[in-house]
C-alpha cells in the first residue's frame, strides 16, 4: 500500500512523515533540498548513482519514435552506466498552425534552446537533449506548416 503525493514537494513531505518510508523525485529537486538519495541497480545489473551522466547514458540508448510523438518511457535502459528510471520532458507544437510568423518564432526558440542551453540545463541538473534526438526533433519540424506551407527551415 502506498501514499501519492504532489509533485516532489508532496512526496517529499509524505516521505518525512512517515518513518521508514522512501520516495521518487525529481533529481533537481533533490540536489537543491540536499535529500538523500540511493544507488539502484539498472537492466545491465549495474549499481549506479543518480547522476547527470547515468541519466545521459539512458537518453542515449532510447529509442526516440517519431511516430509515437517521441513519448519514451526511459525504464530499464540497455548500457552499464544507465539510470533505470529517467524521464524525459518535451513540449508539443501543433503540427497545422494558423500564423506562420509565429510559428516560425516557436521554431527558432526551440532551435536556440537546444544549440545554446547546454551550460544551462546542466546548470540546473538537467541533462540537455542528445544531438542525435535533437536531429530527429528537427526533422519533424518540417511537417509543421501555416496555410498549408512549411514553415521549417526558417
Amino acid at each position: 500500500m502506498g501514499t501519492g503525493g504532489v509533485k516532489s514537494a508532496g512526496v517529499a513531505a509524505l516521505v518525512q512523515q512517515v518513518s521508514g518510508s522512501i520516495g521518487y523525485v525529481e533529481y533537481t529537486y533533490a540536489q537543491q533540498n540536499k535529500i538523500s538519495t540511493v544507488m539502484m541497480r539498472n537492466a545491465a545489473g549495474t549499481t549506479v548513482a543518480p547522476t547527470l551522466s547515468a541519466f545521459a547514458a539512458a537518453a542515449k540508448h532510447a529509442t526516440w519514435d517519431a511516430s509515437q510523438g517521441f513519448a519514451q518511457p526511459l525504464v530499464n535502459e540497455p548500457g552499464a552506466t544507465a539510470w533505470p528510471i529517467t524521464g524525459a520532458t518535451f513540449a508539443l507544437v501543433q503540427k497545422s498552425q494558423t500564423d506562420a510568423a509565429m510559428a516560425k518564432a516557436v521554431l527558432k526558440f526551440f532551435d536556440w534552446g537546444y544549440k545554446n542551453g547546454t551550460a544551462t540545463a546542466q546548470g540546473l541538473d538537467y541533462v540537455p537533449i542528445p544531438a542525435s534526438v535533437y536531429n530527429v526533433v528537427e526533422t519533424q519540424w518540417q511537417g509543421i506548416t501555416a496555410s498549408g506551407t512549411a514553415v521549417w527551415p526558417a
